[in-house]
């Protein structure tokens, strides 16, 4: 979910039909405030797509799909060599944890234990004042401060940030804010086209669906932080920062056994005081890719469901991103979300089937994969620190 950026037209990158899926051009209207857009030209769509006159704000709600199968506790992820067998979560307590999107408190024998942590580190954390609420506007000096490297209001990004695949279309799949109820739709949807993607998982969503998480981690997905109850964290203290890394990094590890290296900030919201934090907590920051203020690679999915926006904008955001990958000579990261039923539909029914049939074909993998890391590198646990050290480990050796 993006705070403050919006995405503008580049050209539009040539595209092939696909023999599998139907291809031709969606019209309809662009957003709450009746303005239109010309019709979108889509490669293939997914004959099974729900209609996107019925991807609105108000739409009714559809009968989410189960999971595949449920992995066994004990199970052993054998594609990643040295990983722990999965834990059984039939055990597992939401009273162990925070109250379910809250900020955690910070006084617990937990978040004191990581505070500790990071302070074991000798990472120093910069003196950067918390940000308000408002975003770029409300916080002016904030914004105006080159040396705070705030991405959401400059695209400041440090050596540490990962926002875009080194190789030319290549494609790190993102998606944010779950596990959901609809996730498991999307997830039929990957495993049908044997794709793999990059999830920055919530932490009261994983207390909420713990099965989901493992169906994925098992699926060789990689799986992410994105913090316990997805506030801005430029706005929050240092330990509300831990508090809210350490609690979803915590919950990760109960369900899967192995703990996530990577982390992306809710709303891109990140600066120095964020990245050294995250750093410090072996966490390295994944954003999207970004070519100015106004063209940046999120296609807006997330406003479907609170009707900000329409999914016919998303389509035209979409086909602007291909533009502006035919731009560019790396790959790329795109924000996509898994949580809410409009944002699965339009992935599943038009943007995937679209990439698919893109001409040049898109090499579309997790971000760890894109950077020229295997699955192994992903978790802290099975991570090769030789070969790839975590950002931790790169930052005190640097």
């Amino acid at each position: 979910m993006a705070r403050q950026a919006s995405t503008t037209t580049a050209n539009s990158a040539s595209s092939a039909s696909s023999a599998a899926s139907s291809a031709g051009s969606v019209t309809g209207s662009a957003s709450a405030g009746n303005s239109s857009v010309p019709s979108i030209s889509l490669a293939s769509t997914n004959p099974t797509a729900v209609p996107l006159t019925a991807i609105v704000a108000s739409q009714a709600t559809t009968v989410t799909k189960p999971l595949p199968s449920t992995p066994a506790a004990g199970a052993q992820p054998t594609f990643i060599p040295g990983a722990p067998p999965l834990p059984d979560i039939s055990t597992l307590a939401p009273s162990k944890y925070p109250p379910l999107d809250q900020p955690p408190p910070v006084d617990s024998p937990e978040v004191k234990e990581w505070i500790a942590e990071v302070a074991r580190t000798g990472i120093v954390i910069p003196d950067i004042s918390p940000t308000v609420d408002g975003g770029c506007p409300a916080n002016a000096a904030a914004a105006a401060d080159k040396n705070r490297c705030w991405w959401t209001c400059t695209g400041c990004t440090r050596s540490t940030d990962i926002t875009s695949c080194p190789t030319a279309m290549d494609w790190g799949l993102t998606y944010d804010d779950g596990p959901g109820f609809y996730t498991p739709n999307l997830l039929e949807y990957l495993d049908s086209q044997k794709l793999k993607s990059t999830f920055f998982v919530v932490g009261s969503r994983v207390v909420q669906f713990p099965r989901t998480l493992q169906y994925e981690y098992m699926s060789q997905h990689q799986i992410a932080v994105h913090t316990w109850s997805h506030r801005p964290l430029t706005e929050q203290s240092n330990v509300q920062i831990i508090a809210e890394l350490g609690w979803s990094r915590k919950v990760i590890k109960d369900v899967l056994g192995v703990t996530p290296n990577a982390m992306r900030p809710p709303f891109g919201d990140i600066d120095d005081r964020v990245r050294a934090i995250s750093v410090a907590m072996g966490l390295t920051p994944v954003i999207w890719t970004r070519l100015s203020p106004q063209v940046t690679f999120d296609t807006d999915d997330f406003n479907i469901h609170n009707g900000q926006t329409s999914v016919y904008k998303v389509l035209q955001n979409w086909k602007n991103i291909l533009g502006n990958v035919s731009t560019i000579n790396t790959g790329f990261v795109v924000l996509e979300h898994d949580l809410f039923q409009e944002s699965v539909e339009v992935a599943t029914g038009y943007i995937l089937p679209d990439a698919l049939a893109h001409n040049p074909p898109f090499s579309i993998k997790p971000v760890s994969q894109c950077v020229g890391r295997s699955l192994s590198d992903a978790y802290i646990e099975t991570n090769n620190n030789q070969t790839h050290p975590p950002a931790l480990e790169a930052a005190l050796a640097g």
